[in-house]
């Protein structure tokens, strides 16, 4: 790649912040990523939505905006929604893309008519969560199983369901977050996660980083408070596994429709080592635990380098990307 120049890109604003159940996360990742592009000399703003209106980002001359945000109203395609129509190129994947990614039900409905694997899954709507409906699921699914709100992040309102008798409890935490909520088969195994970058046939996956959590929780605590989890990356895992987790995460990436940079997380079924695609994360945490910067280091790019090549991608879909 040729050096960026950080003085062409403008003044800049790093959204963080917002409003979403992962406001303190995106807080984190969004004043690592303003330390970082500073340091490279870029004219770099902390912006939260959340105490401010968008349209101020044009009043005040941005040339563009690296969406640090998480969650609704972050990488959901509301805030993409508002800069395409500011006309300020920013930072990650469009409208359609972001929203679609955003909403782990319809990313599967997307990967299954592709053909890419992804667990078995029961959508119960708002209207079908009687006791009936919601105790059938592990009819269809087995247990254990996964209950998760399908539209939020970081672990928030997740259960794994060992009984009939968790069912309600499951369902009913689930439910405060999300209107639907999605049932998804339980993939007992390794937990791997593959970052990309770029866009279309210029999309590369980064390095594989296998995921240790205790006693397999890799919850909300534990992902960003605790240094109980380990990470490895290089991963492990035998070449040819590496490889495959890398080709399904790109066409699960392009299928979806995504640019600038994602981060996709696989289950390896420990019986027979298939690869299951869980979701894509379209803005993913840039904080010091966070997966990307520790992918990209792998692959021999520093924190402040993959902040500012992150930046210089961004692009509107209305222009196309870049």
């Amino acid at each position: 790649m040729s050096p960026i120049d950080p003085h062409a890109l403008g003044k800049v604003a790093v959204l963080f912040g917002g409003t979403s159940a992962e406001r303190e996360i995106s807080h984190m990742s969004g004043t690592g990523v303003l330390a970082a592009l500073q340091s490279r000399g870029v004219d770099a703003h902390a912006f939260d939505p959340a105490t401010r209106d968008l349209v101020e980002l044009k009043r005040e001359g941005f040339a563009r905006c690296f969406v640090a945000l998480h969650g609704r109203h972050g990488e959901d395609g509301t805030v993409q929604g508002a800069l395409e129509l500011l006309g300020i190129p920013y930072t990650g994947s469009g409208v359609m893309a972001s929203s679609v990614a955003m909403d782990k039900v319809m990313t599967k409905r997307i990967w299954q008519a592709d053909g890419l694997p992804t667990p078995k899954y029961v959508r119960l709507a708002f209207d079908q969560q009687s006791r009936e409906q919601i105790r059938a699921v592990p009819d269809v699914l087995g247990l254990p199983l996964i209950v998760k709100p399908p539209r939020e992040g970081s672990s928030i309102g997740v259960t794994k369901v060992e009984g009939y008798s968790q069912m309600q409890d499951a369902v009913t935490l689930s439910a405060k977050y999300d209107s639907d909520v999605l049932c998804e088969e339980f993939i007992e195994g390794e937990e791997v996660t593959c970052a990309v970058l770029g866009h279309g046939l210029d999309a590369v996956a980064l390095p594989v980083v296998r995921i240790a959590a205790p006693e397999g929780a890799y919850d909300y605590q534990n992902k960003y408070f605790t240094d109980d989890v380990k990470y490895h990356c290089p991963s492990g895992l035998p070449e040819a596994e590496e490889r495959h987790i890398q080709q399904i995460t790109l066409a699960a990436y392009r299928t979806l429709g995504c640019r600038g940079w994602g981060r996709a997380d696989v289950m390896i079924r420990a019986s027979d080592r298939k690869a299951f695609l869980l979701e894509v994360n379209t803005s993913p945490g840039m904080t010091s635990h966070s997966l990307v910067p520790m992918s990209a280091r792998a692959a021999g790019i520093p924190y402040e380098d993959l902040c500012l090549r992150v930046l210089a991608s961004a692009a509107l879909d209305s222009q196309g990307s870049h």
